[in-house]
């Protein structure tokens, strides 16, 4: 009897985990929702066979129902192929039935597609039907007169489901508004035309096509601020006059030293010319010694020659006083 009962256990226990297997593989409740839901189903082919292909049936019934109560038909063979390739097939069916009920034509491909380039799917539809309003950082422009102008602007975008793969981020449409808006005041001849009419840069942004290649399009470009920042050209004036003086103070320097080194040089040229001079005068008295050898010169000759020397002295100490007179007058 105790042999029994515990073989009994034992058979109990070996039906409940078969039941357990059957049902894992062999999910009656999902089958009869989707039978009711309106979604064929095959038990076998279809939903057994996801658990063979490490497909989650769960996901692939429940979002083909989702689709069908949208009246939009969907292959279950598309949504394993979208499965197993690491795609999110919850968004990529909500964004299906989003665009359906919104007007907007999407395929399933090319919202696969989307999902699987990493971006969302649900989101772009969305941005698709609700625009989106970017906000650049503070721009900074000088206008042709000189003057600082510091510019906000708000871009309205729609996401363009055609060029989302492969189309240029965000960050892309900032950068060219953001040159647009330098160029727009750069070419400006004032600032005040800026501030007049700051409208007049939207218009000249807009008309650039700066979405081309990007994954929006672009409806406006309003400028939210402009701010009068500093003189630019003031302080480059101030700047280039610096430099100038500079320039011209190391110029001045250069030709003071090049004075100074032709004074120098004369100098030392009038240095060597007295030099010979008194090298010419100290062969004076050897010549006088050897006309007296030679008879040359005689003693009266000697005589008148020192009385012409003397006279030379006294008439150059006489014109000395003068000469220091007149120099005290010219200085």
């Amino acid at each position: 009897m105790e042999a029994l009962t515990g073989l009994s256990v034992v058979v109990i226990v070996v039906v409940i985990f078969l039941l357990i297997i059957f049902f894992y593989f062999v999910p009656i409740g999902l089958y009869i929702t989707a039978y009711f839901s309106g979604v064929k189903m095959r038990i076998f082919r279809d939903l057994i066979g996801m658990r063979l292909r490490k497909v989650s049936p769960q996901v692939i019934v429940r979002n083909m129902i989702s689709a069908a109560k949208a009246d939009i038909h969907l292959e279950s063979g598309l949504l394993e192929a979208h499965y197993l390739a690491g795609g999110n097939v919850t968004k990529v069916v909500n964004a299906l039935i989003s665009a359906n009920k919104a007007n907007l034509d999407l395929q399933f491909q090319k919202a696969a597609a989307i999902d699987l380039a990493g971006r969302d799917v649900l989101e772009a539809v969305k941005m698709s039907v609700l625009p989106k309003v970017i906000e650049t950082p503070m721009v900074a422009a000088v206008a042709k007169d000189g003057i600082q102008l510091k510019a906000i602007a708000r871009i309205t975008v729609r996401a363009n489901l055609e060029r989302l793969v492969g189309g240029a981020t965000e960050a892309t449409i900032l950068a060219r508004v953001g040159e647009g808006i330098v160029s727009t005041i750069g070419s400006s001849k004032s600032h005040k035309e800026v501030l007049e009419n700051p409208d007049n840069i939207s218009k000249v942004v807009l008309s650039k096509g700066l979405d081309a290649g990007t994954a929006f399009e672009i409806l406006s470009i309003d400028i939210a601020d402009v701010d009068v920042g500093t003189n630019i050209g003031a302080i480059l004036q101030a700047d280039q006059a610096e430099a100038d003086l500079k320039v011209a103070r190391a110029k001045a320097e250069e030709r003071r030293a090049a004075a100074v080194a032709l004074e120098q040089e004369m100098n030392a040229e009038v240095a060597r010319m007295r030099a010979k001079v008194v090298e010419a005068e100290a062969e004076i008295p050897r010549a006088i010694a050897e006309a007296f050898r030679n008879g040359n010169l005689g003693v009266m000759d000697y005589y008148n020659l020192k009385n012409i020397q003397a006279d030379t002295d006294m008439r150059a100490s006489i014109a000395k006083p003068t000469e220091k007179k007149e120099k005290d007058k010219n200085g």
